[in-house]
């Protein structure tokens, strides 16, 4: 029997004699490598964690004792403790387990996560309904990997710090995120952790009190202790924290699991609000990770050996990459142009970008808030800022989009990546929202191109109008064609939709990525007599009344397509306009999109076939709607 087969669940695992745990975690670090080589997912961060994970789990007594994870992609090895080790190989999958930590897959997933920086403030949440009821049990917030230089964790330490209620904050500090971690903070407990003085200062107090034996030795400890706790007030990193009215334990190697477990002991005896620092490595346990934790973040599948990750097969490039070319391209010709991320370099290609403008160049860490009123600020100096961000993740941004950029109308543009299905990364992360939100902002000019080449004219056209904010959305795919030079694309008429095919049956007006699918649909529809009209709504707000008045008029259906939500979503939209026009015979209006439902997490394609999104999906309901033809299934 394998040491994991006897670690069912934690409770497992606190029968073992500490002596055995760096056992433990030499066995929970080969069984993540062991899943994630083969089968993809996120890798780097479990692996810096699994000391931590192992004595957290030790320490306390969970699932009574509360641990809250920050952003999940940590917690992989979590799961393998928690009674999830066998269905470890199902994660990221259709009905399998799920990327982040969720509520309703275990008890010991005290709070669901995804998005960054939320752990502080839902465990503290978690410490204040404990004491309401007169509970007793610990509350743990595990937040690290770039989440720190994320407002909403400061908001959190400044509401929890000066009270007297029992709280603990696991700051796990691997100087990363999904990219290197930026800003002042990063900087200021990295310089005071490598400080040179604070450190002798240190080495010095523990050889005084190792040289110094019996009742002599506990009065000199107690005269070391407070040299050192002057000191640290001076130039630690737990000046800050102590400011916020945490008590301050660390720095301590997170990859000395006794030595956690031990000072994990210590720090549940301790009462009011603490903070323990550790120092992990992102990647820890596999060489290529801990050499380029970037590449280690989630390189998909590769050989556990040699680390060099599974060829994909050849074809068309992904959207992102296009967009980071085509940035390039647009700001070589326009000295204006500068890019904004929230520490999403490689996933929104805007590293590219980084290299061949770095002066023009701006990543601001998990802060989209900030990012979005920063550009702003940009705006009002006749800069044209492109935000690229994940449609997902702009959403922690909203009230920015709206006070200060929409409301004051600057010319900021918003890049939407991982638009629609996400993929394996589930229902945090897919990018349903975007249409409804951005239709909702007055002044906002919103864009969906049906491919990579009208991705770049609709970012050309954003920069070149300087009328107001714009934001266009694409999806977490490859392109369907190849796509040329900036400078070959036409440009193209702002609020223009495009007729593509005519029929009297019906008509689609498709946004984005429903615009190819349409047109298959279309074809199949053709061969059991439904003819079908398709335009191509690239602008959703402002529109093309114009194609759009003609259409609905010429044709009994009209039915809308989006891969976002379609509650009050762009089919909405439109449904209203319809309506607007009072006809005496209107059309019949349906909107085909995604459904008022969390979609779960899977394969791109087979989450879309699911919803009826494919071209299959989308002729059969197109049939169901118009009555017409009654033999697709066997066409």
């Amino acid at each position: 029997m394998s040491l994991l087969d006897q670690i069912k669940y934690p409770a497992d695992l606190r029968a073992f004699d500490q002596q055995r745990l760096p056992e433990v975690v030499d066995a929970v670090r080969e069984r993540h490598i062991d899943v994630v080589a083969a089968k993809g997912g996120h890798f780097g961060a479990s692996l810096g964690v699994a000391e931590l994970t192992v004595a957290l789990h030790y320490v306390y007594d969970t699932p009574r004792d509360q641990l809250v994870w920050d952003t999940g992609h940590q917690a992989y090895i979590h799961k393998i403790l928690t009674g999830r080790n066998e269905e470890l190989p199902t994660i990221r999958t259709r009905h399998g387990l799920a990327p982040f930590c969720r509520r309703d897959e275990s008890e010991y997933d005290a709070f669901g996560a995804g998005h960054a920086s939320t752990s502080i403030s839902a465990a503290w949440g978690m410490a204040v309904g404990r004491d309401l009821k007169e509970e007793d049990f610990d509350v743990v917030a595990v937040i690290g990997d770039g989440a720190m230089g994320c407002g909403l964790a400061y908001e959190a330490l400044n509401n929890a710090g000066h009270t007297d209620r029992d709280f603990v904050v696991v700051l796990n500090d691997n100087d990363m995120s999904i990219a290197p971690a930026v800003g002042a903070m990063n900087k200021y407990l990295t310089s005071m952790i490598t400080n040179p003085a604070y450190n002798k200062v240190r080495q010095v107090v523990k050889e005084v009190l190792h040289r110094t034996p019996g009742a002599v030795g506990d009065v000199m400890e107690e005269v070391a202790g407070r040299i050192e706790e002057s000191f640290k007030h001076l130039i630690t990193p737990g000046l800050i924290f102590e400011e916020l009215g945490f008590k301050y334990v660390g720095p301590i190697d997170g990859h000395d699991v006794e030595k956690l477990v031990d000072s994990l002991r210590r720090v549940r005896k301790m009462k009011g609000p603490v903070l323990v620092h550790i120092l992990t490595q992102k990647g820890k346990g596999f060489s290529r990770a801990e050499d380029d934790p970037w590449w280690g973040h989630a390189p998909g599948t590769f050989d556990k050996m040699t680390g060099e990750v599974s060829k994909k097969s050849s074809g068309l490039p992904r959207y992102q990459k296009v967009f980071g070319k085509g940035l390039i391209e647009l700001a070589d010709s326009d000295p204006n142009v500068v890019t904004i991320t929230a520490a999403m370099p490689d996933g929104t290609s805007t590293d590219m970008f980084a290299k061949a403008h770095p002066q023009r160049y701006f990543d601001v860490g998990i802060a989209e808030g900030h990012g979005v009123t920063f550009a702003a600020g940009l705006a009002t100096q006749g800069i044209k800022p492109i935000v690229a961000i994940y449609s997902t993740f702009l959403q922690r941004a909203y009230d920015n989009i709206v006070h200060d950029v929409a409301l004051q109308g600057l010319p900021v543009i918003f890049g939407m990546d991982r638009a629609g299905i996400a993929g394996e990364d589930g229902p945090t992360h897919h990018g349903v929202l975007d249409i409804p939100y951005m239709l909702s902002v007055p002044g906002m000019t919103v864009t969906a191109p049906k491919d990579g080449t009208e991705m770049l004219a609709l970012l050309r056209a954003a920069a070149q109008a300087g009328d107001g904010p714009w934001s266009v959305r694409w999806p977490r795919a490859a392109v369907p064609e190849e796509v040329p030079h900036l400078d070959e694309i036409d440009e193209i008429e702002p609020w223009t939709w495009e007729v593509l095919r005519r029929g009297e049956d019906a008509v689609l007006l498709a946004t984005g990525t429903m615009v190819y699918s349409a047109l298959e649909a279309a074809s199949r529809l053709d061969a059991i007599g439904v003819r079908t009209s398709v335009v191509n709504c690239r602008f959703l707000k402002p529109f093309d009344r114009k194609i759009f008045e003609e259409t609905v008029r010429s044709h009994p259906v009209v039915i809308t397509l989006e891969e976002g939500q379609i509650t009050n979503g762009f089919g909405a939209f439109m449904a209203r306009e319809v309506a607007e026009l009072g006809l005496a015979n209107p059309p019949r209006v349906s909107a085909l999109g995604i459904p008022d439902d969390f979609i779960e997490h899977g394969n791109r394609d087979v989450l879309l076939e699911e919803l009826d999104l494919d071209p299959s999906g989308i002729a059969r309901q197109v049939q169901v709607i118009t009555g017409v033809g009654a033999e697709l299934e066997t066409a």
